[in-house]
């Protein structure tokens, strides 16, 4: 019987946050080979066949057979335990359906694959996975596992790494549960956005620096609405993609413009749809990259925001209850430096971008921090009256994004590698996909990758 892994209890030491940290040590030694992805579904039907647990599983046997490695190639694998971004947790004292329990190997915890994930579990439910000799916990978002997964393959932490997130979506409204349910607010939660009575509106600090953007560059929201009909028609182009599968309509400018209005000026259309969903990436040495299935797409770097202390990775701070239009559009324009410092690139590479949009008014902030298609501060909107279509000249989030494919963050990585390696169908850009950018979320914490069709870059 194979020795237990080692788990590390946290990824903070693999992220590159600061300024002034040169080339990133491994760039193009590093490769994504292989991805899998679940059936998506609006909330779990209580099945066993669909528990988190059962789609992480086939995502992450669909990655292995896509990268044509051996499961017990596997030496090393990266995740993220929490499913749920804190608005669907298991109700408190239920019990999980007993067909649920006996359809998998049981962990210590009854909530496993069912509304969290530990690696025990997995590995008892994975047993060809039998060589994973270390794990690593990395936290929030398939961007914070990506990044470290690039990072400790090039570290030599380990040579073959399933990289796995999941969310899972349980029966009732999205984030109204627990304190924001109540009518009053009290504790701390009072001082911060859902104290200012709009209990359960996740979109109110992001839709109200976007207030303030339209003030201060004099554009509409209006302006935003061509970047949200190409996203969903993007995304109806990702056949993995909840609309895709469950809704396959376009929505229109005029469908954009009059949508039930959530946090002015946020619309329903700029909020993203909780689903329920898993992926997995397979990522490798480029040395063992080169024997595989498809064309590897290379890593030329990584870097992010956030605040690392010891073993903790946490988010910017703002300096009052909220975050300020003017601290988002620093911070993107730090993450971008760290990542072209790290990459070796500049914007002028980037053959399309896929930057974070769970709130679409994130995306404008993203792009304007990088300097995507030559834009400064103000003019992402003006980049959105252009041709920003797969076939444009400056393709805009090609993958959909979370707009276009369901609340995941993981649209954008799937494209970006499968644009590279030539194989994303219909949304394959018509530009020579040589470099891509994928990754998020928010401005105050995130991390993101520069993809490359070669080991060397531009």
């Amino acid at each position: 019987m194979a020795p237990a892994p080692t788990i590390k209890e946290s990824a903070a030491g693999l992220y590159r946050t600061h300024d002034g940290l040169g080339p990133w040590p491994y760039r193009g030694k590093v490769a994504a080979v292989g991805i899998g992805h679940s059936p998506t579904a609006r909330r779990w039907d209580g099945t066993p066949d669909t528990a988190i647990g059962a789609q992480t599983i086939a995502a992450i046997r669909t990655a292995i057979k896509d990268a044509g490695v051996d499961a017990g190639e596997i030496d090393l694998l990266v995740m993220d335990c929490k499913t749920t971004a804190g608005g669907s947790p298991w109700p408190v004292g239920e019990a999980v359906p007993k067909e649920v329990v006996e359809q998998f190997v049981s962990s210590s915890d009854p909530l496993d694959g069912v509304a969290q994930l530990s690696p025990q579990w997995l590995l008892l439910n994975l047993p060809e996975l039998s060589g994973v000799k270390l794990v690593i916990l990395a936290t929030e978002c398939i961007s914070m596992v990506l990044a470290a997964s690039a990072e400790a393959v090039g570290r030599g932490l380990g040579t073959t790494c399933v990289a796995v997130k999941a969310w899972h979506n349980l029966a009732g409204r999205y984030g109204v549960r627990g304190a924001t349910a109540e009518s009053v607010q009290t504790g701390n939660a009072k001082y911060g956005v859902h104290g200012y009575g709009v209990a359960g509106t996740n979109c109110f600090g992001i839709a109200t620096q976007f207030r303030r953007y339209l003030h201060k560059y004099g554009k509409t929201r209006e302006m935003m609405a061509p970047f949200v009909v190409n996203s969903r028609d993007n995304g109806l182009l990702f056949p993995e993609g909840y609309w895709a599968q469950h809704s396959p309509t376009p929505i229109t400018i005029d469908d954009y413009v009059h949508a039930r209005p959530i946090a002015e000026p946020a619309n329903l259309l700029d909020n993203d749809l909780p689903i329920h969903a898993a992926a997995a990436y397979v990522i490798t040495t480029s040395e063992r990259a080169i024997d595989l299935r498809h064309r590897p797409a290379y890593v030329l770097g990584h870097a992010g925001t956030g605040v690392v202390d010891g073993e903790s990775y946490t988010g910017v701070a703002p300096r009052s209850t909220m975050q300020t239009l003017e601290e988002a559009e620093d911070l993107a324009a730090a993450t971008a430096r760290r990542v072209y410092e790290s990459a070796q690139v500049t914007a002028a590479d980037l053959a399309f971008e896929n930057c974070y949009d769970g709130f679409s008014f994130l995306h404008p902030f993203h792009i304007e921090g990088f300097g995507y298609a030559g834009i400064r501060p103000g003019e992402a909107l003006d980049l959105y009256q252009t041709d920003i279509s797969i076939s444009g000249p400056h393709p805009v989030s090609p993958s959909g994004g979370n707009i276009g494919g369901g609340r995941t963050r993981w649209w954008s990585h799937t494209d970006s590698i499968q644009q590279i390696q030539l194989r994303a169908g219909k949304r394959q850009i018509t530009q020579p996909a040589t470099v891509g950018l994928s990754g998020g979320f928010t401005q105050d914490w995130n991390n993101f990758i520069v993809w490359s069709q070669t080991p060397d870059g531009p």
